[in-house]
């Protein structure tokens, strides 16, 4: 009987914990959004990506998030993430900018950015702008969408990308 005990005991904790793991793993995470202190200095990071774009003959992928926030650490760790990285790697430049806590207007950081490039005020994270070497927004309306990515299958996040679903607007 103690043995039944124990084994059931052990059953309800190692479940929960299982099914968390398992929750958890359906996407990876990543904390990239670094809060730069001066916006001379996110101006000059979006610029020098801007400049090795048109270099390269490539886009920019702009994106406003947060290291709290879960949606855009899901993001950027599908971006870690070998095949991503291949793909990216060959057809844009990526630039993570702390957008702060952006939950009303006027707050946050970084939101001259979302101005600067055309886009409509941001509400959520992560704002994901995908722009030409020549700063115009491609994705203008679907930048603000991205605030369900944790919840975003891989395959979608990725086609998206890769074969230029913002092309689709």
């Amino acid at each position: 009987m103690r043995f039944l005990f124990a084994f059931l005991l052990l059953v309800s904790v190692v479940q929960p914990v299982h099914l968390w793991a398992a929750e958890t793993a359906a996407h990876p995470e990543a904390s990239p959004y670094d809060e730069l202190s001066e916006q001379a200095e996110v101006d000059a990071a979006v610029d020098a990506a801007l400049g090795r774009a048109s270099e390269n003959g490539k886009r920019v992928i702009l994106i406003l998030g947060a290291n709290w926030c879960h949606d855009s650490r899901g993001l950027a760790g599908w971006f870690e993430k070998p095949r991503f990285a291949a793909m990216l790697t060959e057809k844009y430049e990526t630039v993570y900018v702390d957008a702060g806590t952006p939950q009303r207007k006027g707050e946050g950081r970084n939101q001259h950015l979302i101005e600067r490039f055309g886009g409509k005020t941001q509400k959520n994270t992560p704002y994901v702008m995908v722009l030409s070497a020549n700063g115009a927004l491609l994705n203008r309306k679907d930048a603000r969408s991205w605030r369900n990515a944790a919840s975003r299958s891989e395959e979608e996040i990725f086609a998206y990308f890769a074969e230029e679903g913002w092309r689709r607007e």
